[in-house]
């Protein structure tokens, strides 16, 4: 952290020195154990090298309880110091609003625009030329978690790709295992479709939908494929009966359900688990069908605030979050990739290394949360749920939805 603190004392933002110090309350919906792990690295960075005192603002559930609690907070005048939100258009109108502080001028003096790599996440943080936010990680959320254990005791092998797993998947009914995990919380069902989306789909497809907000495409028979897949994936879900992700995961690593197509944020869990990629999982980015990762991911933006003291540590812990050490001890517990393409990751595992050849070989992809506004987003994701957990709405009717809002989307 020495180079950390050298950053600091060249005072090329003004005033983060240490004649400041502030109780700084930073908001986030990291409770699971592997995030817990996680966050406790930048809290312990706070405070081990600034003057000031990290209190953390845990908020319990996933972002979508948070963000709202997050938002009204806000704009009610009683801003936390700091908090989590994912990078993108989420924070898009509290930016225009004017109620985040400006953090361009750090950005230029430390040179972010070289360092975060893809540069399209520093670009989710810019709005009209300025930057309010800074990325701390990516997150791909389409990979396909696997037991070694489920699978030893269906009498079948791990499966290499999707195909695979659902040709398993009656092997594991038969030996009373639930082959796919999935929790109940609407974002966790879209995030699965978004992920066969690419797999069955393709990335033409996924990219013209996402970006040129095509409802000729959303109507094809190419999705319709991706729609019949998305049924068959409800339909081995049956039974799992858990609603957190984190639920979901453990069902996974304690072989009671035989995958779960979720976000490499998993890693975190089963690290905690003490379980060993390539041993007691397997990891199957793109579900194993394509090596591609979406490039989404967390991000921190900071309140504006009246009090000079709460200022200096606001720009002291942007500063600190994109630091190489700091990186490197959040990310490896976070199961992420580092946003900084100049940091080494020997301690990496090996589904950590997947991610990063895939990254540096730039098979990387927009994540849906950076294409649409908070509004579309929250009607896809209440489209899925309906559907995973209605059994009576069919593949033409989600279809027909399904169209109709890309039609609309923003």
């Amino acid at each position: 952290m020495k180079l950390f603190r050298n950053l600091l004392s060249t005072a090329v933002i003004g005033c983060t020195t240490s004649a400041y110090a502030a109780d700084l309350e930073v908001t986030h919906w990291w409770t699971s154990g592997g995030e817990a792990a996680a966050v406790s690295e930048f809290a312990k960075a706070f405070n081990e090298n600034t003057q000031h005192n990290w209190v953390d603002g845990a908020i319990a559930g996933s972002g979508g309880t948070a963000r709202p609690i997050i938002i009204s907070r806000i704009i009610g005048g009683e801003p936390m110091g700091a908090t989590q939100l994912n990078h993108g258009r989420q924070a898009e109108e509290l930016v225009e609003a004017g109620l985040m502080l400006d953090l361009t001028d750090i950005a230029e003096a430390e040179g972010w625009r070289d360092l975060v790599n893809p540069v399209r996440l520093l670009d989710a943080c810019t709005l009209d030329g300025r930057i309010y936010c800074v990325p701390v990680n990516i997150h791909s959320p389409q990979w396909l978690w696997l037991s070694h254990d489920a699978f030893a005791k269906a009498g079948v092998d791990v499966p290499a790709d999707w195909f695979e797993f659902v040709a398993a998947a009656p092997a594991l009914e038969a030996a009373g295992i639930v082959p796919l995990a999935m929790g109940q919380q609407s974002w966790q069902t879209n995030l699965a479709f978004g992920a066969i989306m690419v797999a069955v789909g393709g990335t033409d497809l996924y990219l013209d939908i996402l970006t040129n907000k095509n409802a000729d495409a959303a109507s094809s028979a190419e999705m319709t494929k991706v729609f019949e897949a998305f049924d068959q994936a409800r339909k081995l879900s049956v039974g799992s009966n858990v609603n957190d992700w984190n639920q979901a995961t453990n069902l996974v690593i304690t072989g009671k359900a035989g995958g779960q197509i979720h976000g490499d944020w998993a890693q975190g869990e089963f690290q905690v688990a003490e379980q060993v990629a390539g041993e007691d999982y397997t990891c199957l980015p793109g579900l194993g069908v394509n090596d591609i990762i979406a490039t989404g991911g967390d991000a921190f933006y900071f309140p504006l605030n009246e009090d000079d003291e709460v200022t200096a540590a606001q720009k002291e812990l942007a500063s600190l979050l994109i630091s190489k050490e700091v990186q490197v001890a959040f990310n490896l517990k976070k199961g992420s990739l580092p946003i900084r393409g100049d940091v080494d990751l020997e301690a990496a595992n090996d589904c950590m290394k997947k991610g990063l050849k895939i990254l540096a070989d730039g098979n990387v992809l927009p994540d849906g949360v950076n294409s649409f506004s908070a509004d579309t987003q929250n009607q896809l994701d209440t489209l899925m749920t309906e559907f995973w957990n209605d059994q009576s709405i069919t593949v033409a009717d989600i279809q027909g939805q399904y169209t109709k809002i890309i039609a609309t989307a923003d």
